[in-house]
């Protein structure tokens, strides 16, 4: 069986939300919601993958970034053979991408920058697995 091989292609941050006048704390609570859509015509796979930033896990997120990348498989044909590292891995291509552009546009904005730390998202790869599906 041949290694699969794929690459990002393309990403789009196409839902940001940031209320700067809820965030008064150094501490953040983050969550993560990802779900995925394989491609059966061309073999892509969308990722969705979004990031919400609150004070403490009761609040309201004051941020919320939703980013939705594009993979290209090389050698994959079909849904069942996407291997499992895909999964983990291709949220870890995403990540840094959100990470940078949620701390360019808060030091944009003249406040303290939200620097989010450097994550093992690797927890998250059972979650997108289950919220995957083919068209």
């Amino acid at each position: 069986m041949q290694k699969a091989a794929f690459s990002i292609i393309n990403y789009q941050f196409d839902k940001v939300s940031i209320d700067l006048n809820n965030h008064n704390s150094k501490d953040l609570s983050l969550s993560f919601d990802t779900s995925g859509i394989y491609f059966n015509e061309n073999q892509n796979f969308e990722l969705r993958f979004v990031v919400k930033v609150a004070q403490n896990t009761d609040e309201n997120p004051f941020a919320e970034i939703s980013c939705k990348g594009t993979f290209k498989f090389e050698n994959i044909d079909s849904f069942d053979n996407i291997p499992e590292f895909f999964y983990r891995n291709s949220i870890a291509i995403l990540f840094p991408y959100v990470r940078a552009y949620l701390s360019l546009v808060t030091t944009q904005a003249n406040v303290p920058g939200i620097i989010l730390p450097t994550l093992n998202l690797s927890n998250l790869e059972s979650e997108l697995k289950k919220n995957t599906t083919q068209i």
